[in-house]
């Protein structure tokens, strides 16, 4: 049994793997990634989803988040400016957040639920990205 000021060995083994930090990133990144991909297979969807969001000019705003979308996750998972990476994804979920999840807006009922949820899941993410930023940061010092 270990003590609580102790990580369990099995703990250990798996944060120890080389590349467990890279699963980490690519598990905070990927559906950034992924949504790149459709957004570019489905470019009109794209120019669509941002006139649904009051975005004008809905063209140029759907570039601008597939190119945040592609940059941010490849600082990242290269690890190569991975602050800047980091603060692109930062905030622009906190963006999308407060645009798409305005929660605060809504009458109760299931929508409302749902864009909660979705508004502090977004906020954990935000937090994931700060943790990168941090951990390289240590990571280059030492």
């Amino acid at each position: 049994m270990t003590s609580a000021r102790e990580t369990p060995r099995a703990v250990e083994a798996i944060l120890d793997w080389p590349p467990t930090a890279h699963v980490a990133r690519l598990a905070l990144v990927g559906a950034y990634l992924v949504g790149a991909v459709v957004k570019l297979g489905d470019f009109a969807g794209a120019v669509a989803e941002q006139t649904h969001f009051g975005m004008s000019p809905p063209a140029f705003w759907a570039v601008l988040t597939i190119a945040v979308e592609i940059v941010g996750p490849l600082l990242i998972l290269a690890r190569r400016w991975a602050w800047l990476g980091a603060g692109m994804l930062g905030v622009f979920t906190l963006l999308a957040a407060f645009r798409a999840n305005a929660f605060w807006a809504m009458a109760a009922g299931h929508d409302r639920f749902m864009a909660t949820n979705a508004f502090f899941e977004h906020l954990g993410l935000i937090g994931g990205f700060v943790l990168v930023a941090a951990l390289d940061r240590r990571e280059r010092a030492a």
